[in-house]
């Protein structure tokens, strides 16, 4: 493996950061203080990245997106982590689960996500499914050539803005050998469709502004048509899908993280007393040491991840652990980098607190910490038969 930066991808890292200095920076205190990304400014954020060639950048170029490799996105997603999470996600990668649309679905779906003309979302949490997949009580029935859809999905991100939903639910139930377990199928709805309803979510302490919804079906119809991939087979769709995610998590945290440690250090570099700057103190030296230790540590497993999906070659645990680390690294790093500001830390003049924040969900969003060690833990005992 060797990640020295090409020349192309040293200017994908210079782009985008000279894009998100530019166009989101100027923004956070606005929706850090209203809970809200006003409709125009989503428009122009989107327009932007349209024009710079950031807009779906990770979808093939010969559907009009990108055609960044996983390497490239990852170096991408780590510049666009530097800012807050409602103004990043708008320089946006539709759901690569997309790129399984077929037939009249890619000019429906796939097509107007790739232009900036549609936004899609993916719901598959439920309150009694979260971590749990298989637990999902949501269920679609086929009722001649259609599927009637009943049940309720939680925690659903920018679902208020969506076009459509990427839904999973529960169409059979198969034997397995630890009991009954759900066949789970993948459709597109789109709002609008009778008897689909998008409610407002909770109130989060993270990324004010980026807003989680409850999705409501009762009776929902939709025509087979609009199943996405084959019945009962919505995991294999999904597959791929689920690891790129992960990888994203954590190169955004690697962004988010790297601006608190520079913060932190220039902090430390500046502030004095006792007369002389507060760096030189071992209590803070230290601190940035153990930062930087961390962040790079962080850095490495998420590149590893990513160079080997290039490769075709990552696996559960490529993900899992650049995942865990990255965003366990990123709590850290903002913990510390309040500590070393003192109480100016948790002001909202810096963007340290917020950080801080949103930092909390990092761990538990595409699988908790939790759920990262189980796979990692999995991965290395399966080959022994344990």
């Amino acid at each position: 493996m060797e990640f020295n930066l090409s020349h192309e991808q040293e200017m994908i890292v210079d782009s985008v950061r000279a894009f998100v200095e530019k166009n989101l920076y100027p923004f956070e205190e606005e929706v850090e203080r209203s809970g809200q990304v006003r409709p125009e400014l989503t428009r122009q954020i989107i327009d932007k990245a349209l024009e710079s060639g950031f807009y779906a950048a990770n979808m093939p170029e010969e559907l009009g997106g990108g055609g960044l490799n996983a390497f490239d996105m990852t170096l991408m997603d780590r510049e666009l982590g530097r800012a807050g999470m409602a103004l990043e996600y708008l320089v946006a990668r539709p759901s690569n689960i997309l790129q399984a649309c077929v037939g009249e679905q890619r000019e429906k779906y796939l097509l107007p996500c790739i232009r900036g003309d549609k936004i899609d979302c993916l719901a598959m949490t439920e309150p009694e499914a979260g971590s749990d997949v298989r637990g999902m009580k949501c269920r679609a029935e086929r009722d001649g050539s259609d599927f009637i859809i009943n049940g309720s999905k939680h925690f659903i991100s920018h679902a208020d803005l969506a076009d459509f939903v990427i839904l999973f639910a529960a169409t059979g139930e198969e034997d397995t050998p630890r009991g009954k377990r759900r066949k789970i199928t993948s459709f597109l709805v789109d709002k609008g469709t009778s008897g689909f309803t998008v409610r407002e979510g909770y109130r989060s302490v993270s990324h004010r502004g980026y807003h989680n919804s409850i999705l409501e079906f009762d009776h929902c119809r939709i025509p087979a048509s609009q199943m996405l991939g084959e019945e009962h087979k919505g995991f294999d769709v999904a597959n791929d899908w689920l690891g790129a995610t992960r990888l994203q998590v954590a190169a955004l945290c690697l962004g988010r993280a790297e601006r608190a440690l520079d913060l932190a250090l220039n902090w430390a570099a500046n502030r004095k007393q006792f007369g002389q700057t507060i760096g030189r103190f071992q209590g803070v030296g230290f601190k940035l040491a153990d930062m930087r230790l961390q962040l790079e540590a962080a850095e490495l497993l998420t590149f590893k991840a990513a160079w080997k999906t290039d490769q075709g070659a990552a696996t559960d645990m490529d993900y899992a652990m650049a995942k865990l680390h990255a965003t366990e690294t990123l709590a850290f790093i903002a913990d510390e980098a309040i500590q070393i500001h003192g109480g100016m830390g948790l002001m909202a003049d810096l963007p340290l607190e917020r950080i801080w924040r949103d930092a909390r969900v990092e761990r538990i969003w595409e699988g908790t910490s939790e759920i990262q060690r189980h796979i990692i833990s999995r991965s290395m005992l399966r080959p022994l038969g344990s």
